[in-house]
């Protein structure tokens, strides 16, 4: 990413919005060469890409903080892979899970809820008959989880979160959950991360990150 310019960031949210408008219809590689990357020839050894793309046009300056990408408005970017028209193809990565610092930790004031507030969902096409340079973005949707919305990831977040803090890692999968779900986050195998057995002992496991099905994902497009 030599070179990349640097974009201030947006100080509202309609100057977010407006940004955002510039890239309805444009192809990854327009774009790609608005900032100075090189569009990779796929996705398989370059996941993120699409969405670092997208955080460096629009001014994003979280980084990897655990903090909504647009750290001034609040905002967090989530670009969406689209199979077809109002179709999410896959569940949507959130953050990491940490399995080791639980204690006090709450549903007010935990990661996903911040990220959860407020998001700007950009969808991508992700058709594999397109050539990833030639796919384009589509029109930006900004939501806020409703009060029963966030009521189910209240409760998806509280019952996954109770059987961590209790060392029943093993009865977490992602099954668990009816829009939250928690599964593996790693690069492959060999990369563990730490948590703690129902003794106390801390043992060895595979990192996991917080996601949202692709079914809650759809309704979300369904009433956009």
């Amino acid at each position: 990413m030599n070179n990349t310019p640097y974009i201030d960031p947006p100080a509202t949210e309609q100057e977010l919005l407006t940004r955002t408008a510039m890239l309805v219809g444009m192809t990854l590689s327009q774009i790609a060469q608005q900032v100075n990357l090189s569009v990779p020839d796929d996705l398989s050894s370059h996941k993120g890409w699409t969405g670092k793309l997208a955080e460096i046009y629009l001014g994003a300056t979280a980084a990897n903080l655990s903090e909504p990408d647009f750290q001034l408005i609040g905002i967090e970017l989530k670009t969406i892979p689209m199979a077809n028209p109002g179709v999410p193809k896959e569940s949507t990565y959130i953050c990491t899970v940490n399995l080791t610092e639980t204690s006090g930790i709450s549903w007010q004031s935990c990661i996903v809820k911040k990220k959860l507030a407020r998001v700007l969902w950009l969808p991508v096409e992700s058709n594999k008959a397109i050539p990833l340079q030639y796919r384009r973005f589509g029109s930006a949707y900004l939501w806020s989880p409703d009060a029963e919305q966030e009521r189910i990831l209240r409760n998806d977040w509280e019952e996954i979160m109770e059987l961590i803090c209790i060392g029943d890692l093993d009865k977490v999968s992602s099954s668990l959950g009816r829009y939250l779900q928690i599964r593996p986050k790693a690069a492959n195998a060999d990369s563990l991360g730490r948590s703690y057995s129902k003794e106390g002992i801390m043992t060895a496991t595979l990192p996991r990150g917080f996601y949202l099905r692709s079914s809650f994902t759809r309704t979300l497009f369904k009433k956009e």
